[in-house]
């Protein structure tokens, strides 16, 4: 049935019927067959419709009722098709009605205000919301009942060989050999760094336990594995470990370093230059000098100065790396260490820019001999072998009793670089950040042989550090005396061996 103004049974209905229907579209047909294609055209055209939040609110309720009119008028349709136009009456004098002030309609109008201007607060309080927020809420171990707290999402990585590892009922040498020490040694070593290591918990995570941040270290730097197989270990992200690692080390360096690699007391020297001269008969000896290179990955600027000449030659395979230069005493532990300079420098150059040089010529070397390779210069507090050719019965005495005291400080290094692999190989440490790793690895070489750990032969490492001849090998003329008389005792006192005769 078409509407038209001639035919309706209201007094104005341009009124009434005009303003609900001014907001659609001009093309609409006013035809109320109510079937089901009339209330998909309805509902299509409610989403049409403009205006403030009134006329919204007042449009959707008369809409509404000519769905829920659609729904009764199809059963009683085929009976008496006279009630279509009497039901249109009652149902647009409902509009009439809805048109005038009422509490309901006021309650509409306001709930659709609260939803627009909140429906960003609503989206928060959503069940979803809550959910996603609640720390229990993806276990259901929230005895409180309340989502007040908030968690980050995590990946969950399985840590069960860390769990493993840390439980009493691990095997003390399956942790040994994980770690290169004993669950004693690591247990003082986590006491020592907990109050600088530990973090706190917040309310988006658990803050990882000491015990995991400083095995994470440990572990990484005993097998040198990449990243990704220490991630897989604990159950920690990648980028996790690699902070950690750094993290810890500088701890070491900060808190265990002026504990356990210091330059000996005067009592301490005296000890040790007791040991050095009933082993080798050389006397004042207060320890032996040795330089290392450490492989890193080409970096980025001044790639020359880490270029190594000498090992790219030897393995025919371009090389990088920087100089561990370390003082071992009687015992093999590091006294002092110079870390980080590049790889192109000899010997003699990365001394010259050590601290130990430094103090060496303000005069706090006196009466001390530090014993070195070919490759470092004679100096008054620095004891080098003979290294011309043709050498005399004395003076190959000397370079043997040099040789057994040099083979302390490799033997040192050579177990520095067995237990930490990390040292082998090219690591993911950026360039600036390789001395912190670098000198941790000494101050646990250190802890490991005050405490004697044993140290497994299967980890054996073989040095190859070529020794360059300084250009200058003598640098004072009264070394040379003091080198020789040294030479004439070891020979004529029995104190030096047969292997040269």
């Amino acid at each position: 049935m078409e509407i038209t103004g001639t035919s309706s049974p209201f007094p104005y209905p341009e009124d009434y019927i005009s303003p609900f229907f001014q907001d659609f579209e001009t093309d609409f047909d006013f035809n109320f067959n109510f079937n089901h294609n009339s209330q998909v055209n309805l509902s299509k055209k409610r989403k049409r419709v403009l205006g403030s939040n009134e006329a919204n609110a007042l449009n959707e309720v008369v809409v509404n009722n000519f769905l829920n009119f659609d729904y009764q008028q199809q059963q009683q349709q085929q009976e008496n098709p006279q009630n279509q136009f009497y039901s249109f009456q009652s149902l647009l004098g409902s509009f009439l009605i809805s048109q005038s002030s009422s509490p309901e309609r006021d309650q509409v109008i306001m709930k659709q205000d609260s939803n627009s201007s909140g429906s960003k607060r609503a989206r928060r309080g959503s069940p979803e919301a809550e959910t996603s927020s609640s720390p229990e809420a993806g276990n259901g171990n929230n005895p409180s009942g309340s989502s007040s707290q908030r968690r980050l999402w995590v990946k969950n990585r399985s840590k069960a060989w860390w769990e493993q590892c840390n439980s009493p009922d691990f095997p003390e040498e399956e942790f040994r050999r994980a770690f290169r020490m004993s669950r004693s040694t690591f247990d003082m070593i986590c006491e020592e760094l907990e109050s600088v290591v530990t973090k706190k918990d917040t309310m988006l995570r658990l803050a990882i336990p000491v015990r995991q941040r400083v095995a994470v270290c440990i572990w990484r730097l005993a097998t040198g594995e990449p990243l990704r197989e220490v991630s897989k270990r604990f159950g920690l992200g990648i980028s996790t470990c690699h902070k950690l690692v750094l993290e810890v080390c500088s701890a070491i360096r900060n808190v265990l370093m002026p504990k356990f690699l210091q330059w000996p007391n005067e009592e301490k020297i005296r000890e040790i230059k007791r040991d050095f001269e009933i082993f080798s008969g050389i006397p004042n000896v207060a320890g032996t000098m040795y330089t290392t290179h450490v492989p890193i990955i080409a970096p980025k600027v001044s790639v020359a100065s880490y270029f190594n000449k000498r090992h790219t030659e030897r393995n025919q395979k371009t090389s990088y790396s920087i100089t561990v230069q370390g003082v071992v005493d009687s015992k093999g532990m590091f006294t002092d260490i110079c870390v980080g300079w590049p790889g192109s420098m000899t010997d003699d150059k990365v001394l010259e820019q050590s601290a130990l040089y430094q103090r060496a010529n303000r005069g706090l070397l006196k009466d001390v001999l530090i014993v070195g390779n070919g490759g470092y210069p004679l100096m008054d507090w620095l004891l080098v072998p003979y290294t011309r050719q043709n050498l005399t019965w004395t003076q190959h005495a000397l370079n043997e009793k040099v040789g057994e005291v040099q083979k302390i400080g490799k033997e040192a290094f050579m177990r520095l670089k067995g237990r930490w692999k990390c040292l082998q190989k090219r690591t993911e440490v950026k360039l600036q950040d390789l001395p912190i790793v670098l000198g941790a690895c000494c101050v646990l070489h250190n802890i490991c042989e005050m405490r004697n750990e044993e140290f497994n032969q299967d980890l054996r490492f073989d040095l190859f550090d070529d020794e360059v001849i300084p250009e200058n090998v003598v640098r004072s003329i009264n070394a040379v005396q003091a080198r020789d008389q040294i030479a004439h005792k070891l020979l004529h006192h029995n104190l030096a061996g047969t292997t040269f005769l």
